[in-house]
């Protein structure tokens, strides 16, 4: 398994959007939006990329689960 230190650059600009991401759902239980907070008109961009970002993992997670 590939070990934190050699993931690539994209690897982790793809983990800190989820991160945000997964911040964000959490912050809207409390009615507040952190990336609307943050990023005020191009939020809907952020989102774009959070979400491909999520399909990213997605097929990040099976590639090291076959290594």
């Amino acid at each position: 398994m590939r070990e934190l230190n050699k993931l690539s650059v994209l690897d982790w600009i793809a983990l800190v959007l989820v991160i945000v991401g997964g911040l964000n759902w959490g912050l809207m239980a409390f009615d507040s939006n952190l990336v609307t907070a943050i990023f005020g008109g191009i939020a809907s961009w952020v989102y774009v990329l959070v979400g491909l970002a999520g399909l990213y993992m997605i097929w990040l997670a099976t590639k090291l689960n076959k290594s």
